[in-house]
């Protein structure tokens, strides 16, 4: 009987064997798989389902793109079909580039990261000399607290500044709303206080370094902080909730390390395969961009919700790392980061100890309500705190 068995035996394990590295099968954190052709039918059907112009998807395993695919429209008054390629506006991507930037700066001593601000300049923070109006500091002069602003602090949310002036304070001026370091509160305010020191330190605009220190090296060569000339006729247009074509609104003088990145689906993959691939060699950029700061315990990341308190994502252990969100799973801890513009939603996880990961980059203001779904069959993400991320199913009421 044992001399029967064998070679079936034999014959299963090789025939696991084969299944578990074909090149269609898709691997997810739980150690199951999804194939190619079965991916590619599910996400078609959810994009139009929930009326999603159109939608970038990055896979990655073992650290690599193994699954990167396009569906829809750049344009869809032209009905031009979204490319891999296409230059998206990045939204809050930019925050993890310059989360990468600011830990590179550290490791060189240029910048320290939990020295105040402040202190690490030869002006006084709110005089710092900026052209644009909307940029200057002047509104935390009578604030002493802007003194023990860090740039840790500024890469955690937890300055105590609103998202930003324009959008959240009723008369437009700066203000820290709760001790700096206390609080988890979401801030682009406190990300572009860190690039406004780090660029009068330097003297270098945050486009250059950028280039120099990410871009380059990376070979991420349609990926900028200001748009350029080569970007043209090779974007795609952001569209609302009805499908109607956004303008395109471009940025070419200001660069902000909140929000004003362009990217493709390609570059941002090579971005994350990089990080993917320097945790698991032990690198101690990645090990500090995903080391815990402060835990968050808000109901939820924006809106009236943003103030009250819960304890409904202690199962994952919610907290933020240095420009990136973290999150604990039986598979191992995930690192993520989201992007949401006027027609654009985009979002972002790793599993550094899986070396999976998941881009998706959508030029389309319904994108988000395919997330939840999308994460769970790319890649078995059932942690992504959806709720709190306001990403609600298009048919949960159904």
């Amino acid at each position: 009987m044992k001399t029967t068995l064998l070679p079936s035996l034999i014959l299963i394990l090789c025939l696991m064997s084969c299944e578990s590295q074909s090149p269609n099968l898709i691997k997810k954190i739980d150690d199951s798989s999804i194939s190619v052709s079965e991916l590619d039918q599910k996400i078609q059907f959810l994009v139009a389902e929930a009326n999603v112009t159109g939608l970038g998807v990055s896979i990655l395993n073992a650290g690599s793109p193994v699954y990167q695919k396009a569906f829809g429209y750049s344009n869809i008054e032209t009905k031009d079909s979204l490319k891999v390629d296409h230059v998206f506006y990045g939204a809050s991507f930019s925050k993890a580039v310059f989360a990468y930037l600011v830990a590179q700066m550290a490791e060189e001593k240029i910048i320290q990261l939990d020295k105040p601000i402040d202190s690490q300049l030869d002006i006084d923070l709110p005089d710092l000399p900026i052209e644009k109006k909307f940029r200057r500091l002047h509104d935390l002069k009578e604030d002493e607290r802007h003194k023990l602003i860090t740039p840790r602090m500024s890469l955690a949310h937890t300055t105590g500044f609103s998202n930003w002036r324009w959008l959240n304070e009723p008369d437009k001026k700066l203000r820290i709303h709760s001790n700096p370091g206390t609080r988890y509160s979401y801030s682009g305010e406190g990300v572009v206080l860190t690039q406004w020191a780090i660029e009068y330190i330097t003297g270098e605009k945050l486009e250059h370094l950028a280039a120099e220190m990410i871009f380059k090296p990376l070979e991420m060569s349609m990926s900028d902080y200001l748009w350029r000339e080569d970007f043209e006729g090779n974007f795609c247009y952001g569209h609302t909730t009805e499908g109607k074509k956004i303008p395109k609104d471009i940025e070419t003088e200001d660069a902000t390390a909140g929000g004003s990145l362009s990217t493709t689906l390609v570059d941002y993959s090579k971005f994350i395969s990089h990080l993917l691939k320097s945790y698991n060699n032990e690198d101690e950029l990645t090990q500090l961009l995903f080391k815990p700061n402060i835990r968050i315990r808000s109901k939820a990341q924006f809106g009236p919700l943003a103030n009250e308190e819960t304890d409904e994502n202690d199962d994952i252990e919610l907290s933020y790392g240095l420009g990136w969100g973290l999150l604990k799973t039986p598979h191992g801890f995930g690192a993520f980061k989201e992007g949401h513009g006027e027609g654009f939603q985009h979002y972002s996880i790793m599993f550094p100890e899986k070396g999976i990961g998941l881009i998706l980059m959508a030029n389309s203001d319904n994108a988000e309500s395919i997330f939840k779904e999308l994460l769970e069959i790319c890649i078995g993400d059932i942690y992504t705190p959806w709720r709190w991320e306001n990403y609600i199913p298009y048919n949960l009421d159904k």
